[in-house]
């Protein structure tokens, strides 16, 4: 079974730098223009040093204001226009960073979107939740701004080292000596960022878990009646105090190695004005003073970039944990998915047969050698006492599941060789654990069939008769029915969810204990509602109360995952087997 999972703090994850270039590769002509305005950005950055060069060794030596003004006119230039393309370099990166994030979440959403329910019922709702949200944006500013700085600060520390070679070999050789201490350092600082940072988003996982699970409707409710609000409190601190700690040590992670980093940049200038002062003091140097202020104005300007550079670094390498994370998503593999070739689904009739089904959700299986005919238009309902499999029988139906062995065909059609779009248009489910989202009555309805009228999510709700009970309500259909739809009974929501299959009206209809949350007059309300809608379809109902059954076509009898009996009420009710018992309320 596929699962999400949280690899230990201390294992290094590692990305290609490859697959996480490939998420830029639509927008190369965007990369190629912004590297372009890059160069010549740098360009335009070195050149005032030369202009200095000229004005200390040239115009005021000889008092040559025309020289002068043109000089400074040509330092100013070149500054304003390093600046202009500097901001158009950014907002290039931008463009380009906020699309690539946007491919990504939807890429991330849209995988977790195909996995199969058996992938939720064991994966964390929190741990998914960080997933899109916690790693997708710890990697915001790397692919909105890393990427350009690594190429503006790469590009621009070649052109002052070209620079100053051009100025002074020699005393270039002394400068750029501290080029290759900044990459080892930061090679090594990398390693441990990884290791914290995905420590920290595997804490933050958990404590999204919490926070969506404890600050539920449900999950304020249970620690309001439970009385246990102080245990959650210190489990919710301990969780952030582990967090704050990782990151506390991230934000420390090589700070005396960037102080004598920085130190060491402060420095090289100093020494190469004392190079050169006792060369020029002895005539031993054939540097001008003008080559020499110009030189260690060029060489001050080295910092920025060189800086900026491991700070790149240090991004890249805690984004690599990250980027680990979001590429474990991307990497599930989708165990229900279209074949290749699918075709879509027409019903004609809407016959459902099961041929030889065994499934399992682990090591015991749940249904064992099911053959079971659905004639088309006909009622069959499934029967037996919890875990005997019923459910699970009907979501093999919508193919919300897939049998391990054996087929599921809709008039003869194996449902594995259709679309899932399309099965889905032909199969309607309505099961025992309502959802609503947190929209409007409305939204809710329309839902099932987005080009709906109004007149029909009205005719509808009547049908499901709910559409008293809108009205009733301050803003009718437009009134939000809050988390879960908690604003509504356990009976209104279900009604509100049939009252959308309705809307939808599919050939093929599950019912998954469709009633149970309804009191028994409105449950014969709605019940001879469904009839109605069943009438001329294949219907599958499961029902807890069995009287809502007794006129069904067929009814199957599960136990342990088998077929023991079938038939229909009387001819079960006069075997005096396990339906009987059910009937009877004895023990099974």
């Amino acid at each position: 079974m596929t699962l999400l999972t949280d690899a230990p703090a201390d294992q290094d994850q590692r990305v290609p730098l490859s697959r996480i270039t490939a998420l830029f590769e639509p927008y190369r002509w965007q990369l190629a223009g912004l590297l372009a305005v890059i160069v010549v950005q740098a360009g335009l950055g070195v050149a005032s040093p030369f202009f200095l060069r000229r004005i200390v060794d040239e115009a005021l030596p000889h008092r040559d204001t025309l020289l002068l003004t043109v000089l400074a006119a040509g330092m100013i230039v070149s500054s304003v226009g390093s600046g202009a393309f500097s901001v158009a370099s950014t907002g290039i990166a931008n463009t380009v960073g906020q699309r690539v994030m946007n491919d990504l979440r939807v890429a991330v959403y849209g995988h977790l979107q195909r996995m199969s329910l058996a992938f939720f019922t064991r994966t964390r709702t929190g741990e998914v939740l960080s997933r899109v949200f916690n790693d997708i944006g710890g990697v915001d500013n790397v692919v909105n701004t890393t990427a350009s700085s690594l190429a503006q600060n790469g590009i621009t520390t070649v052109a002052i080292a070209v620079a100053l070679l051009i100025m002074d070999w020699q005393l270039a050789l002394l400068g750029l000596l501290v080029v290759p201490v900044f990459l080892i350092f930061t090679l090594r600082l990398g390693r441990r960022r990884r290791k914290l940072a995905r420590g920290r988003q595997g804490r933050l996982a958990r404590l999204t878990t919490m926070v969506e699970e404890s600050l539920s409707v449900s999950g304020v409710l249970l620690s309001k009646t439970m009385g246990n609000g102080a245990e959650l409190r210190a489990r919710f601190a301990a969780e952030s105090r582990e967090i704050s700690r990782l990151e506390r040590e991230s934000a420390l992670a090589g700070r005396w190695q960037l102080a004598s980093r920085r130190i060491c940049l402060t420095c090289v200038p100093a020494l190469v004005y004392w190079i050169s002062g006792m060369a020029l003091s002895h005539g031993a140097s054939p540097a001008s003073i003008g080559t020499v202020v110009a030189f260690t104005s060029m060489l001050n300007r080295l910092i920025a970039p060189a800086t900026a550079m491991q700070s790149v670094g240090q991004n890249l390498s805690t984004s690599t944990a990250l980027f680990g994370r979001i590429f474990e998503v991307l990497d599930l593999p989708v165990e229900i998915d279209d074949r290749a070739g699918a075709g879509e689904l027409s019903v004609r009739e809407g016959a459902v047969s099961l041929r030889g089904v065994s499934f399992s959700y682990g090591d015991s299986p749940t249904l064992r050698d099911i053959d079971l005919e659905i004639p088309a238009g006909s009622t069959t309902a499934l029967v037996g006492s919890t875990g005997s499999g019923k459910t699970t029988l009907a979501y093999l139906v919508a193919r919300l599941y897939e049998p391990g062995v054996g087929r599921v065909l809709i008039d003869g059609v194996d449902i594995r060789d259709v679309t899932l779009e399309s099965l889905a248009s032909a199969v309607g489910l309505v099961s025992q654990e309502t959802y609503l989202f947190h929209a409007s009555v409305r939204e809710n309805l329309r839902f099932a069939k987005p080009d709906a009228t109004d007149e029909e999510i009205e005719r509808a709700a009547r049908a499901a008769h709910v559409h008293d009970t809108v009205a009733t309500l301050p803003e009718g259909y437009d009134t939000v029915v809050g988390q879960r739809g908690y604003r509504f009974s356990g009976g209104e929501k279900q009604r509100i969810a049939i009252a959308r299959i309705l809307l939808r009206n599919p050939p093929v209809l599950v019912l998954d204990e469709a009633t149970s949350a309804l009191d028994n007059r409105t449950e014969r309300a709605v019940q001879e509602e469904l009839d109605r809608l069943a009438a001329q379809r294949t219907t599958i109902t499961i029902a807890h109360r069995l009287s809502t059954v007794e006129h069904a076509d067929q009814i199957v009898v599960l136990h342990e995952g088998r077929i023991v009996e079938r038939g229909k009420h009387a001819e079960l009710l006069a075997l005096g087997g396990r339906y009987a018992k059910l009937v009877r309320g004895d023990s099974p």
